[in-house]
């Protein structure tokens, strides 16, 4: 029986780890089942956020105008999670986003991770769904969704409440499982696609909801060819 992990949730600008951007991380260290030490940032993803987004989350642009961004943070949460397993809602979601910043950064990032989602999906069958608002509920578990230090958190309760009904000692998915996710190495925008791209901007007298300076090559490549889609040279 696994007790010992970190529980993990990310708040993102989409569901794209190979495009959007981690804007809030939390998580919750748990030691023999007792939770022993948290962690949480606001990360600043370099544009500004979808009216959809902080609906969803009560994150504004104001909150993470002045936040780290993630290559200031990932060392210190790296060391954060050591060796132990993650714990998480669909955990290889937020394992990507983490993948993709740690290989841009060229930092080996490795992790095994157990998905609570996949639990219930075997053992619970409940009218709400499988959900972590709808499990929470289910449980008893008190949760404010779509913040990532209360996601964490009730997501590692929500695994404890999982282990105590239906664990198995043959049960593969109650033991940790390597996480898988293959993603390339963006480098930032050149210098020539920076120009570029403010020449476009300035020409078009555009307003545009991102950091050109922060851009990576692919993406600085691809506002450009959207700008000249859209009003040509």
């Amino acid at each position: 029986m696994v007790k010992s992990y970190v529980s993990l949730d990310l708040e993102t600008t989409g569901l794209n780890p190979r495009k959007d951007k981690i804007i809030e991380i939390g998580a919750v260290k748990v030691d023999n089942g007792v939770p022993t030490a948290e962690f949480a940032a606001f990360i600043n993803p370099g544009r500004k956020l979808d009216t959809r987004i902080r609906e969803l989350t009560g994150i504004t642009d104001e909150d993470l105008l002045k936040a780290p961004i993630i290559s200031q943070i990932i060392p210190e949460l790296l060391d954060f999670l050591g060796d132990l397993p993650l714990v998480g809602h669909r955990i290889l979601f937020d394992y990507s986003f983490l993948k993709k910043a740690a290989v841009d950064m060229r930092i080996y990032f490795e992790k095994k991770g157990i998905d609570t989602l996949k639990i219930a999906g075997k053992y619970l069958d409940i009218p709400e769904g499988r959900g972590l608002s709808a499990l929470c509920t289910y449980y008893g578990i008190e949760l404010t969704a779509h913040r990532a230090l209360n996601d964490a958190r009730a997501a590692g309760k929500l695994y404890q409440a999982l282990l105590q009904d239906y664990y198995q000692e043959e049960e593969p998915l109650f033991l940790p499982n390597q996480l898988e996710f293959r993603v390339k190495r963006d480098t930032p925008a050149t210098k020539s696609q920076k120009e570029r791209l403010y020449w476009l901007i300035n020409q078009h007298k555009l307003i545009v909801d991102y950091d050109v300076e922060r851009l990576t090559r692919s993406e600085a490549s691809r506002y450009s060819d959207r700008i000249l889609s859209i009003y040509g040279k």
